[in-house]
């Protein structure tokens, strides 16, 4: 009976969405519109991870210039840094996954009206158009999903570190990461590194939509 509950979900998924689609189309915004909106939420959420995760570098660097009593402090404020990079990096994850939602849903309709034209010419015009906001969003989903890709090792190693500290809140245990921290520090330049290249492509494709192109 499984296979009957997920296909009942994958159903009340769609008539969720569709009903979302056609309420906003009725005050004039369309999924292109939605697709622009959404992209643009992305962009903040990777600037935003980008943020959280220097914080938690520079957090750590702080962590291994101390020599005795405010390890506990600082081991308390490196831990909130990690979570909060943990929940950026779900921000970032969940509006990937929004903006594919909404752009495949429209290249759906968007072949499906190319049926309905009379005039061929228009209809090749139209179709031209389908094909470039296509390849501009497969240039866009790859540099999203390659900069999301950058966080995971960040986290891992974030992770290892906090589990570490917290069972040996001591010198001798921020001797032991301090190899780490290079390692660390790499990851995370490679991390703002594509975040920034997906950034500047998530810009060029909102404005190609906003110009119509």
């Amino acid at each position: 009976m499984r296979w009957l509950t997920i296909a009942t979900a994958v159903i009340f998924l769609a008539g969720c969405q569709s009903a979302y689609y056609g309420a906003m189309e009725k005050v004039g915004i369309h999924k292109r519109d939605i697709l622009v909106d959404r992209v643009d939420d992305a962009r903040d959420a990777q600037a935003d991870a980008q943020e959280e995760f220097k914080s938690a570098l520079e957090r750590l660097d702080e962590m291994l210039q101390i020599d005795g009593g405010e390890l506990e402090a600082e081991y308390k404020a490196l831990n909130d840094d990690y979570e909060a990079s943990v929940a950026a990096a779900e921000r970032v994850y969940d509006r990937i996954e929004a903006i594919d939602d909404v752009a495949q849903d429209l290249f759906d309709e968007w072949r499906d009206e190319l049926e309905e034209y009379s005039n061929d010419s228009l209809r090749r015009q139209s179709e031209r158009s389908l094909r470039d906001t296509e390849r501009r969003y497969s240039a866009l989903l790859q540099s999203m999903e390659r900069a999301a890709a950058t966080m995971d090792p960040v986290l891992e190693k974030l992770q290892d570190n906090v589990l570490y500290l917290k069972h040996n809140l001591n010198a001798a245990a921020v001797d032991a990461i301090r190899g780490e921290y290079r390692s660390l520090q790499a990851d995370v330049a490679a991390l703002i590194k594509e975040m920034e290249a997906a950034i500047a492509e998530s810009d060029a494709f909102i404005q190609a939509m906003q110009e119509g192109q």
